[in-house]
């Protein structure tokens, strides 16, 4: 039930505010998209837990490229 709220939450991200921010992202796939397969795979706690860290990864500093959900 909480998986399914916080994918809804990525979902309406992907569907609002991130189309009409300019693109950004790094990485590929998209955070977002990473957050939805990090939390279907690995539910609520850990998929979350991965979505943040790979968030926090995308910096001026910070890598590129393909990162694919472990």
């Amino acid at each position: 039930m909480i998986t399914k709220g916080l994918i809804l939450l990525t979902r309406a991200w992907q569907k609002g505010p991130s189309r009409v921010l300019p693109p950004s992202c790094r990485f590929q796939p998209s955070c977002s998209a990473y957050a939805i397969t990090a939390l279907q795979r690995y539910g609520a706690l850990k998929g979350s837990w991965l979505a943040l860290k790979r968030i926090f990864r995308c910096h001026p500093w910070g890598g590129q490229g393909f990162d694919p959900v472990p």
